[in-house]
This record gives C-alpha cells, sequence and structure tokens, in this order.
C-alpha cells in the first residue's frame, strides 16, 4: 500500500488530497473560489493564483490531519504540472516540490487530464485498459482511447471552443450567474428544448472533431432578438449540445474496427446529468458499459491527482525537482493538428 498527497491548482479550485493505493481515499480537501470571480462573471487568472497561494498549504495541513498521516508517511507527493492557468498551476507545483524536497519523497508532476482521465478507475477497480474516453471540461473537448498510464490516441478534439467554455459564456449571456455549467442546467430544467432554432456545428461532418463557437454566437443572437425566454434558449443550448456530442460520437465509434469495452466520460461537464443520460444510451448501442465518476469526482479535486500520482508512481514514473510547469500539455503530443484547432489540439 502506498500513500500519496495530491495538490490540484489548474483553474479556480484549490485542493489537497491522501489517496492510498487500494484505492481509498484517506481525506479530500478543496477550497472553490466562486466568491473571488463572481462579479466578473469569469475566471480571472491573477486573482486564482493569487486565491491558490491562500489556500494551499491551510489545505495540505487538513489533508494530513483528516487522514491522520504526517508528510513523513507518505510515499510520493504530485501535482498538477499543467495544462491550466499557469499562475496556478506554479503555486502547486512548486508547493509540491517544496515539500518534497524537504521530506525527500519523490515527486510526480501529473498532467490534469490525466488525473481526468484516469479518475473513473478510483472508484471502478473493474475499468481496466483500454477504455474509449469523452473528455468534456471548461478547456478540453476531446475523444481519446485510454490504452494505459500515459498512453493516448486522441481520436477527436474541438477546433474551436471546448463544451464547458460553450456552457459558462452561454450563463453569462443569459445573466444566470457563475459557475456557468450548473447554472444552465438548472436553468433547462424549465425550459423547453425545442423552443430555439439553435445549429448543431459540424453534425454530419466527415471528420470526427467537435466545434462550439457557433453555438456560443447563435445563443448570443437568440438573446438580444429578445424573443425568448432565458429558460428556453438554456434548453435548447443543451439539447444542441447534448445532440452534436451524440453524432461525433457516433462518427468515431461505428468507425472503429475494434471498440473498447467501457465509455467513461470525464471532466467537469461530465457532471450534466442530461449528457451522461445520452451517453449511457450511447454506449447501450454499441454493446459498450459506461462508466461515469460520481459528480463530486468530475469536477477539479486532489483525489483524482494523487490517484493519478498512484497509477504513475506504481508504473515507476516519478519526475525531477526541476521539472517545469506547462500551460499546455496534450495527453497525445502525437496527434495530428486537427483542423483550425491550433494549440486547443
Amino acid at each position: 500500500m502506498t500513500l500519496i498527497l495530491g495538490l490540484e491548482s489548474s483553474c479556480d479550485e484549490t485542493a489537497a488530497a491522501i489517496v492510498r493505493s487500494d484505492r481509498t481515499i484517506l481525506s479530500h480537501a478543496l477550497a472553490g473560489q466562486e466568491d473571488h470571480h463572481r462579479a466578473f462573471g469569469g475566471v480571472v487568472p491573477e486573482i486564482a493564483a493569487r486565491a491558490h497561494s491562500d489556500l494551499m498549504m491551510p489545505l495540505i495541513e487538513t489533508a494530513l490531519a483528516d487522514a491522520g498521516v504526517r508528510l513523513d508517511d507518505l510515499d510520493a507527493i504530485a501535482a498538477t504540472a499543467g495544462p491550466g492557468l499557469i499562475g496556478g498551476v506554479m503555486v502547486g507545483l512548486v508547493t509540491a516540490k517544496a515539500l518534497a524536497m524537504a521530506s525527500g519523497k519523490p515527486l510526480i508532476a501529473v498532467n490534469h487530464l490525466e488525473g481526468h482521465a484516469l479518475s473513473p478507475r478510483l472508484v471502478d477497480p473493474d475499468l481496466d485498459f483500454p477504455y474509449m474516453l469523452l473528455l468534456v471540461s471548461g478547456g478540453h473537448c476531446q475523444l481519446l482511447r485510454v490504452r494505459g498510464v500515459g498512453q493516448y490516441d486522441r481520436l477527436a478534439t474541438t477546433i474551436d471552443d471546448a463544451v464547458g467554455e460553450a456552457f459558462d459564456k452561454t450563463a453569462k449571456i443569459l445573466g444566470l450567474g457563475f459557475p456557468g455549467g450548473p447554472a444552465v442546467e438548472k436553468a433547462a430544467l424549465s425550459g423547453n428544448g425545442a423552443a430555439v432554432p439553435l445549429p448543431r456545428p459540424l453534425k454530419g461532418a466527415d471528420e470526427p472533431h467537435f466545434s462550439f463557437a457557433g453555438l456560443k454566437s447563435a445563443v448570443l443572437r437568440a438573446h438580444e432578438s429578445g424573443q425568448y425566454r432565458a429558460e428556453d434558449i438554456a434548453a435548447s443550448f443543451q439539447a444542441a449540445v447534448v445532440e452534436c456530442l451524440s453524432d461525433r460520437l457516433h462518427y468515431s465509434l461505428s468507425r472503429m474496427d475494434e471498440r473498447p469495452t467501457a465509455l467513461v466520460v470525464a471532466g467537469g461537464v461530465a457532471a450534466n446529468m442530461a449528457i451522461r443520460a445520452m451517453l449511457e444510451q450511447v454506449a447501450g448501442q454499441y454493446a459498450m458499459r459506461f462508466c461515469a465518476p460520481p459528480l463530486w469526482l468530475c469536477t477539479d479535486n486532489g483525489a483524482m491527482i494523487a490517484w493519478a500520482g498512484a497509477e504513475r508512481f506504481a508504473a515507476g514514473l516519478t519526475d525531477p525537482l526541476d521539472v517545469a510547469a506547462r500551460p499546455r500539455w496534450p495527453l497525445d503530443p502525437d496527434a495530428p493538428a486537427a483542423r483550425g484547432a491550433g494549440v486547443k489540439a
């Protein structure tokens, strides 16, 4: 049994958790920053970095106390090293380096996306490699084949905006508050998903990728027209997202000679229940098991970083103390560039 401390600070959640290699979560301390950013309708990087700096050490102390362990009891210290808002990433990574140096423990620099990608295995011991992963978050929308720790084949990505970004911008346009994803989902419950004619970008296209910029622009035009209730726009937007994701999944799955046995969803947008229901239906159509982490594990948290650290530690993968923080860090660096995707590839 190994004990791993995981630190997360890539966006607006500061988190520390201690996870044991038998999948026991001994502690999980997390502090959100909604109150810091609500007035701006989105995350302000400088404010986020300062908040991480204030919160990180108290959360680490809480995580150690709740787990009933000392720093010397740990086997390794893992921290998000990217991708993300570079100021916040540096706070967590530098803290992990200091703790590793002081304790003589190995450092594990975790790709935040790998944290999401491996998080379902933390709660599902029957989820074996390989599996198909839909990674949907504020900054990413990708379909990946997960062959093992550090082994990813990117099958599709967004060519413009991530789906989580589209949710956040829709919430801001409609004045629904922050964070945007849960606000849009809540408003959609009171709306008519067929009331507003919104586009389905790339639906039916002969390529695997995603696109949400045009949908976001259509939401703005619908709101400015004054013809529709905010709840109906929210519901219609969510329905369009679900339809786009479903179409793109069908495109890739129908063309695979050998499908993995499980379809997995991870990332903050994976908490959306309408998207989960669609994915479960798609998985059934292709005789695949559907696997989704519990809602709290979908959003950014320290437990997923600790677990990714545990998986990497078991594989003999540790990092030097001079490892750099990275604002961009693709899981599959050898994947061909998607049309127009640029750095989001």
